[in-house]
């Protein structure tokens, strides 16, 4: 694989939003409104998240004009993507509950 992910709350939004429906491809509006993720943040985490080699990303094939909008981009975790995303995601989540009972807050 490719560089190190640092799974930042922004990046942890995205491997949440892809590992959802891991066999969709996804574009970067929809991947917005589902994490809440400017465009300016979202992008480089895709990009970043390709380099990885966990994302691979291809162009739509469509007519612009007939289409009525440009082409989409659109991301889909890899095999391997969706394994180390599974895995950062269960660990984050871990470390997040450890210590607390499931389904109760803890009071000062």
């Amino acid at each position: 694989m490719g560089q190190e992910i640092r799974l930042t709350t922004a990046v942890a939004k995205v491997l949440a939003a892809l590992v959802s429906d891991p066999d969709a491809d996804r574009y970067g509006l929809d991947l917005m409104h589902d994490t809440g993720l400017p465009s300016g943040t979202l992008y480089p985490i895709m990009v970043r998240l390709q380099r990885a080699g966990w994302v691979e990303a291809s162009w739509e094939e469509i007519d612009p004009v007939a289409a009525g909008r440009p082409a989409r981009r659109y991301y889909r975790l890899t095999p391997d993507g969706l394994a180390s995303a599974r895995s950062e995601l269960a660990a984050l989540h871990a470390s997040l509950t450890k210590g607390s009972a499931p389904g109760k807050l803890r009071t000062a």
